[in-house]
């Protein structure tokens, strides 16, 4: 029996934070030690260059993400860790689908649609600013799929159109050439916590409200200080639901943990107790893999080493699958 390949990516463009570990990171990590699980996770550097034109910035994010997966207790010898430009077939498969790929299924993009709405609403043209890396993004989100075959996809819920889409692609090949791709799924962790930011906002690099992830302690329980809180003192009862801080404890503490947090919530924990509590849980889990984020850090070429080791192990498998499309549209040599 095949065992179930699930892919996920990380883009290259910002430094990891809480947001990044809880919803993506340590799911895929445990997911990964599945032995019915056949896990991709993969350094999206290529997506990275629609919104980032700093190239330091894109190096320094992709050196970042892949050390703060291997800190987290990804076992690269156990999962197909690698990343997206080492693997050529990805731009190669992306072109061709690009060119079975309607564009009015690409119009319905939401980003793509978001950025028109925006220029129209600021009296601009309705393409200004908008580049073609990010109008096809879909496509090379397909392309990252569709390589490995993969069966599920996690993802967040806006990003369940783009698995929709790949789903979409890869369905007009088969049906157009030959059954060449698996369709893939989109997978929505239910329970998978989508964390707020400082300002009570979903966290995210785009709002600048984020908690780093391997800061030194100091600078994380400087940001767990800065969380958005409301003016109820000490003594007055307090709503756990509505609260960044308690739905980052919730994130972090065991079951009897979090069902104590919420009783001193109701019972009048002071904002500022509540919060140095918080620091303590989320440092005392970050402690060992932070320590192991550094040395990595410092040591980039062991980091390159496993990089190069996980594409050099995938890259048969893409050119297999690439030789069948190649074949299939008939990119074919004549002996």
């Amino acid at each position: 029996m095949t065992n179930k390949r699930v892919l996920t990516g990380i883009t290259t463009s910002g430094t990891p934070h809480l947001g990044n570990y809880v919803g993506a990171i340590r799911p895929a990590v445990a997911a990964s030690l599945d032995a019915d699980v056949d896990a991709y996770l993969f350094l999206a550097d290529y997506h990275a260059l629609i919104k980032c034109q700093d190239p330091e910035q894109v190096a320094q994010s992709s050196l970042e993400i892949a050390a703060t997966w291997l800190a987290s207790g990804l076992n690269p010898e156990r999962a197909h860790f690698y990343r997206q430009s080492d693997i050529p077939e990805v731009t190669e498969l992306s072109w061709i689908l690009t060119c079975n790929a309607a564009k009015g299924l690409m119009n319905r993009a939401h980003a793509y649609k978001a950025a028109v709405q925006a220029n129209n609403e600021g009296g601009e043209d309705p393409d200004f600013g908008i580049t073609m890396g990010l109008f096809s993004y879909p496509v090379l989100m397909a392309a990252d799929i569709l390589i490995f075959n993969a069966h599920d996809v996690p993802v967040g819920r806006d990003q369940i159109q783009h698995v929709e889409m790949a789903r979409d692609i890869a369905q007009r090949f088969n049906h157009n050439f030959s059954e060449v791709f698996t369709l893939p799924q989109a997978v929505v962790g239910e329970h998978v916590a989508v964390l707020q930011g400082l300002d009570g906002r979903k966290m995210s690099k785009s709002y600048g409200n984020t908690i780093p992830l391997f800061g030194t302690p100091k600078q994380l329980q400087k940001s767990i200080n800065k969380i958005k809180t409301n003016l109820l003192e000490p003594g007055e009862p307090k709503n756990p639901d509505d609260a960044t801080v308690f739905q980052i404890w919730a994130a972090f503490a065991s079951d009897s943990e979090r069902e104590r947090m919420r009783g001193d919530f109701l019972a009048g924990i002071g904002w500022g107790e509540a919060k140095k509590q918080l620091f303590e849980l989320v440092n005392v889990e970050l402690a060992e893999p932070r320590e192991r984020y550094m040395e990595l850090m410092a040591s980039p070429a062991r980091v390159e080493e496993v990089l190069q080791a996980g594409a050099e192990r995938l890259r048969p498998q893409s050119k297999a699958l690439l030789e069948r499309v190649r074949d299939a549209v008939g990119l074919r040599r004549y002996a």
